[in-house]
């Protein structure tokens, strides 16, 4: 009998060869695209660079009608608003900065999508991640590895998924690189092969980050100091919700050498910051975690450690502290950010992650 996936289909060329290689491996496809908008926004033209715009489920559409399998729109708005953008927005009021990508895979693909495919009695759900899924006999463990491109592995984005969701994942572009992505889905006759990337922050249009923050925060936001190492005034800020750690574009100051954002200070309202030597440091203390290719953290181990998705990794030992894990860099890392995950990895395996916690 023939295994069940849903594919969620974003229009895009990764997740459209991701349901022509599962078709031609034998699986029952069913495509899906989630609208994660209201309608009227996903149909007006501007909003285009939205990940569920019209045009994007017609490509996706299109897609299925190509292969022959059944496609289906589903509505998750209420989901996506409750689990990504309302903890995007409050990590930012909280001086955080957040990684949604992390947040949707856990809670909506791999989350609210995986227990609609149960419920239907699909087998598994499959996305165009470039990641690889494995199951490790010997541990008796699912496993995430990295995609065989460098350039677009995204193993990092996934880190937080469990056993349970692992279980029931199919990621079949994790063996290919983006070129022969495109090449494939061309030889498919896939009308999506040259279709750009979507971008990162797929709910933010024209990337304009500030003004969906103050949409959305409305009055949160309330000015206070930018103040150097010492504690000197530099300037006036308009709201801690509008910075990030390692910033340096945007704050205001004028003269002299560059400054960058070293600390939110949240409790009192304010934005230290310091020059270029000041942003590095070797040590993170990371919370919330969660383990894939091991049970839990004995002892100390001797790692590789990503800090942020655009990041290389970097030799670091972890070890067991009260409330999460210490990590410290034999090299020293610039601009750890609070709220943004810290990966770990063995060779080119996720041993688990967690998030930044701020320093004290």
């Amino acid at each position: 009998m023939e295994k069940k996936v849903l594919v969620a289909m974003s229009g895009g060329v990764d997740s459209s060869l991701a349901a022509a290689l599962l078709l031609e491996q034998g699986y029952e496809v069913i495509g899906a695209t989630l609208r994660l908008w209201p309608e009227e926004l996903c149909k007006y033209e501007g909003n285009n660079r939205l990940c569920c715009s019209a045009r994007d489920i017609e490509d996706a559409r299109a897609v299925a009608t190509r292969l022959g399998v059944p496609f289906y729109v589903l509505n998750v708005v209420r989901e996506f608003d409750e689990k990504v953008i309302e903890y995007f927005c409050n990590e930012y009021e909280n001086g955080l900065t957040p990684n949604p990508c992390i947040v949707c895979n856990e809670e909506i693909k791999f989350g609210t999508l995986l227990r609609k495919a149960m419920e239907l009695g699909i087998d598994y759900v499959a996305t165009g991640h470039y990641a690889r899924v494995e199951y490790n006999s010997d541990t008796h463990r699912y496993i995430i590895r990295e995609g065989n491109d460098p350039f677009k592995d995204q193993s990092y984005v996934l880190y937080r998924l469990t056993q349970n969701q692992l279980a029931h994942i199919l990621l079949p572009i994790g063996d290919y690189t983006k070129k022969e992505v495109r090449r494939k889905s061309k030889e498919l006759g896939l009308n999506v092969h040259d279709k750009p990337d979507s971008q990162e922050l797929c709910f933010v249009i024209d990337d304009d980050l500030k003004a969906f923050l103050r949409l959305r925060l409305r009055d949160k936001a309330s000015p206070g100091l930018i103040l150097n190492k010492e504690g000197k005034v530099l300037g006036k800020h308009s709201g801690v919700c509008f910075f990030t750690v390692g910033q340096r574009k945007g704050l205001g100051l004028a003269g002299g050498e560059p400054l960058y954002v070293l600390r939110i200070d949240k409790e009192n309202n304010a934005i230290i910051v310091g020059n270029k030597e000041d942003r590095k440091s070797r040590e993170l203390v990371a919370c919330d975690l969660n383990w894939v290719s091991i049970e839990g953290l004995e002892g100390s181990r001797a790692v590789k450690a990503k800090i942020r998705y655009s990041h290389p990794k970097d030799d670091a030992v972890i070890s067991n502290i009260q409330g999460g894990v210490k990590v410290e860099f034999l090299m020293p890392q610039e601009s750890p950010a609070p709220g943004q995950a810290v990966v770990f990895y063995e060779d080119d395996i996720v041993i688990g992650g967690g998030w930044i916690r701020p320093s004290a």
